[in-house]
């Protein structure tokens, strides 16, 4: 299995650059900046933060990519499968926000990960939240994503975009956070299938939200859209610190804070 960790961990890594050298071309070649960040024990590894800030076209967007591995508390490690006889893990993966200027481009977010215990699975996702409605756009999204599942499972699309419209809902406003996507989780059964999947996953995306922040970003807008969006935001920062799963791991297993809380907008209202 050390050949396939390293090749998890060597893919999320070539994928960030992948992404990070598109949106640097998009910010007219404004480069990401890049901090390496280890665990409490250099020993149980770590991750590396790429951020761009203040752009044209970014307020604020992250791509992280991480390998921890070590011990999980015995708390958390019951909501994890495959600890029941030890709580040991390992997990590799990356994590995209972006946060644009234009209110007519929307929230993106993207992550794809493997974690193994005494099992091991992939899991992951990309969803869209918009400032103002798009019915077109919101469609393109959806078909793409559609065609990706499709050409690996007819039953993947219907199941992910449930979990996906599941997972990103605001309970306690009961609505849901955007336009949805795609979320799943615990694919264990056919490694190389599922890790060729990720792989197409993140290459879906790459292309995917360089089209949507290309072909929106020069629309105009004006100041009552801007207060929307900071609006919208809040609203955003209410899931990742109330519900969302990939902050919750973070936080358990000594993650670095400020990859941990990369996903938060530069800037919101309530």
């Amino acid at each position: 299995m050390l050949n396939k960790k390293k090749e998890i961990e060597n893919w999320f890594r070539c994928l960030r650059d992948l992404i990070c050298q598109e949106y640097s071309n998009i910010e007219s070649k404004k480069k990401f900046k890049k901090k390496k960040w280890n665990r409490k024990k250099k020993s149980l590894g770590g991750g590396e933060i790429a951020m761009l800030r203040d752009g044209k076209t970014f307020e604020k967007v992250g791509v992280n990519i991480s390998t921890v591995y070590g011990k999980f508390d015995r708390i958390f490690a019951r909501q994890i499968p495959g600890t029941s006889k030890s709580n040991k893990f390992w997990a590799s993966g990356i994590s995209v926000v972006v946060h644009p200027k234009n209110p007519h481009v929307p929230s993106l977010h993207f992550n794809t990960r493997y974690i193994e215990t005494s099992k091991g699975w992939f899991g992951g996702g990309m969803d869209m939240t918009p400032n103002v409605k798009n019915l077109a756009l919101k469609k393109k999204f959806h078909d793409e994503l559609k065609f990706l599942c499709n050409s690996y499972d007819k039953k993947y699309y219907n199941e992910f975009k449930k979990n996906c419209d599941k997972y990103f809902f605001l309970h306690h406003r009961n609505e849901p956070r955007g336009d949805g996507g795609i979320f799943f989780d615990y694919l264990d059964k056919d490694w190389i299938k599922h890790f060729n999947f990720i792989k197409d996953i993140g290459l879906c995306y790459l292309l995917l939200s360089s089209k949507i922040i290309r072909s929106n970003n020069t629309k105009k807008w004006n100041k009552k859209l801007k207060e929307y969006q900071l609006k919208k935001r809040a609203k955003y920062t209410e899931f990742n610190l109330l519900y969302d799963r990939g902050t919750k791991f973070g936080l358990s297993t000594d993650g670095n804070l400020e990859a941990i809380f990369m996903s938060l907008p530069p800037s919101a209202k309530w």
